[in-house]
């Protein structure tokens, strides 16, 4: 979380700009939010002991490169969460929040999605081989060379999602 040091050294940041001419001027209507909406980042251990403990909202936490694979994550919320490159294959997220979740270059190979949203999620030259994405929501969602091959697509909403040179789950290519 954001401490109150943190906040003093936002809002010193956020002090009137010098401008070329030598004038000064503010900001105006600067919103910062200081909540969840924060990347901030957690290990594995740090947020598999608070899942365990029932805790379920991990909305813009940095997992970066992580090994989930196999961990029992269903019904987490990881809205806008960062796991580039992470690895969840065999992971269940099933009925998971990944609404604009950036998870390019992840795997998740195997990985139990069922029900989830991944809306409007970055999922470029993700593996999800063998993935079960019945019924989840792929709306908009980025798959540019994704691999699908074999993923479960049953119910699965993907309205406008980016396809382009994605591996389908047929093994052939989409343009």
């Amino acid at each position: 979380m954001v401490d109150e040091l943190q906040i003093d050294q936002i809002q010193k940041v956020l002090m009137p700009i010098p401008q070329r001419n030598g004038m000064v001027s503010e900001q105006k209507d600067i919103k910062i939010s200081v909540g969840r909406s924060m990347s901030v980042g957690m290990g594995v251990d740090e947020l598999l002991a608070k899942y365990a403990s029932g805790e379920r909202d991990f909305r813009g936490v940095l997992l970066r490169g992580v090994d989930l694979s196999g961990c029992n994550l269903s019904g987490v919320n990881l809205k806008g969460a960062n796991l580039h490159q992470a690895n969840l294959c065999g992971a269940n997220l099933s009925g998971a929040n990944l609404h604009r979740a950036y998870l390019s270059e992840a795997n998740l190979a195997f990985a139990d999605l069922s029900g989830s949203l991944l809306q409007g999620a970055n999922l470029a030259k993700a593996n999800l081989c063998g993935a079960d994405l019945s019924g989840s929501n792929l709306k908009v969602a980025f798959m540019w060379e994704a691999n699908l091959t074999e993923a479960d697509l049953k119910g699965a909403n993907l309205d406008e999602a980016i396809l382009t040179r994605t591996i389908m789950p047929n093994g052939k290519m989409h343009q």
